[in-house]
């Protein structure tokens, strides 16, 4: 079982949403089954998922202190791929879930302070030894500054070529259960929302190869 740790130390930058639409569009490419796990204590996944209708993706409660021990439960159980939301700080217990990783995905949004802040997720990430990646949040459509601060974000590391835009589908999604890939496949946003699956697998895949090739 392959996971999926969304973590940044800045509020706001999307990991929920995130997590959420990562987790389905896994399922719907049939890279499933997919279990979410919600570390925040905010609960704003789990609030989610308690308001979906779908069966997929299912949710495993547990505890910090039990994730390795439920991660290889949920492996043996069968599931291919889980996603772990975490709350917006830089504390032991985030540290702990980054451990559990295979990669890492920082969401950040194109903004001067969301920039300036995510040095000490990554400064964790790496201190960890984790593969990571960006992915740029809340952009708007066609500005300077969501291209500005990809190549800020790339001088730092990996980040995805599918942008996610600030779109109210996505916040509408949030509240009933859904994702932007159910309430319109065929939109702008289930596009980049497959797209970036696509990347998230791409850099888990090529995590595994190095991790291999380090080992053989």
């Amino acid at each position: 079982m392959k996971v999926i740790v969304l973590a940044s130390q800045k509020g706001g930058a999307g990991k929920t949403t995130l997590a959420a639409h990562l987790a389905v569009a896994a399922e719907a490419a049939g890279d499933g089954p997919v279990v979410l796990i919600d570390t925040d204590p905010q609960g704003s996944l789990s609030a989610w998922w308690n308001a979906r209708k779908a069966e997929t993706p299912v949710l495993a409660p547990t505890t910090i202190a039990e994730l390795p021990e439920k991660l290889l439960l949920l492996s043996a159980a069968g599931y291919r791929v889980a996603v772990i939301d975490t709350p917006p700080a830089i504390t032991d217990a985030i540290r702990a879930v980054v451990m559990t990783a295979d990669v890492v995905i920082i969401p950040t949004r194109p903004s001067p302070h969301d920039l300036r802040a995510v040095g000490s997720t990554v400064a964790l990430v790496q201190a960890a030894g984790k593969p990571f990646a960006f992915a740029v949040t809340q952009a708007k459509p066609n500005t300077r500054l969501t291209v500005q601060a990809m190549a800020a974000l790339s001088e730092h590391g990996t980040v995805a070529s599918a942008i996610v835009h600030d779109r109210v589908d996505y916040a509408g999604s949030m509240i009933d259960g859904r994702t932007v890939q159910e309430i319109d496949g065929k939109g702008r946003s289930a596009e980049e929302m497959s797209g970036l699956w696509a990347f998230v697998k791409a850099q888990i895949t090529k995590s595994t190869k190095t991790r291999n090739g380090a080992d053989a």
